[in-house]
């Protein structure tokens, strides 16, 4: 592989890896630097390039494991944090219940959103409409937010974050983004909405990454797979960075600057492409 392909991985796993976890949609950005600028599906072809594009997310999820490692091992009792009540703290199942909205729907539309919204015209109506979501969270949520810990998060409250989730199968909308504007509507702090979110990426990402490599593995050419790896590393290293930059302020900004971003954004994209 030339080495301007592999500049391009660590491009995208820089994309990747930097707004993962921040409400501006990932997998919007990666399409947007791909199909405007990069072109992997040149030489990867379009399914594999796809593929990619969901498989190097598995790095920032490592960087969610790396960082919040406590917590994670919390949630299968090998790990008691200082302070946390031994009954009544955030376990396994509010992950379970969070997570199984966008896990039933989007294994039931994966084919329809790999053929139909992985292309930048879609992409430039959710960042649009992602953004009015999160303007709107900020503006008629809680103004005093009555969980403060993931601990005080109950079960209906994760479950109905998880049914908001399932906007984010929209390519462009952003997990992040909608999952951290559902929390904050529902009684949630911000710091609390994102450290949730965070970590119901994991089993999500993860399971996303599995279907796909499964149902795209032929079409995968493995003289492409430092293209993979070298993705993967590039997405782990710039994710554990804005995490941990990310956490720290997102409690000071709120959701606004991020939608104010994305609408400028979009209306730069409305512009080049329907102009």
């Amino acid at each position: 592989m030339e080495i301007i392909e592999l500049i391009k991985s660590i491009i995208l796993g820089f994309v990747e890896g930097m707004t993962e976890f921040a409400p501006v949609s990932s997998t919007g950005h990666m399409i947007i630097v791909d199909d405007m600028w990069l072109k992997t599906q040149e030489f990867l072809g379009e399914s594999s390039a796809n593929t990619f594009k969901i498989v190097i997310q598995l790095g920032s999820i490592l960087a969610v494991v790396v960082v919040m490692w406590k917590r994670m091992l919390s949630l299968v009792g090998l790990y008691h944090i200082k302070g946390q009540r031994p009954h009544h703290h955030f376990n396994l199942l509010h992950v379970i219940v969070g997570i199984i909205p966008a896990g039933i729907l989007g294994v039931l539309l994966e084919d329809f959103i790999d053929k139909h919204l992985f292309g930048i015209k879609t992409v430039i109506f959710s960042l649009f409409f992602g953004a009015l979501f999160m303007i709107a969270a900020d503006k008629w949520g809680p103004k005093r937010p009555k969980v403060h810990s993931l601990d005080d998060l109950s079960y209906g409250q994760a479950f109905k974050v998880g049914l908001i989730q399932c906007l984010s199968l929209w390519p462009g909308f952003s997990r992040s983004g909608a999952t951290i504007s559902g929390g904050v509507m529902l009684g949630l702090d911000h710091r609390t909405a994102s450290d949730f979110t965070f970590i119901m990426a994991v089993p999500i990402m993860a399971g996303a990454s599995l279907v796909s490599l499964l149902k795209h593995w032929d079409e995968i050419n493995f003289g492409d797979m430092n293209f993979y790896i070298v993705g993967f590393i590039s997405a782990f290293v710039f994710a554990l960075i804005s995490i941990k930059f990310f956490l720290k302020l997102i409690s000071k900004v709120k959701l606004v600057p991020f939608a104010i971003y994305r609408i400028i954004l979009a209306i730069i994209l409305a512009i080049i492409v329907y102009m």
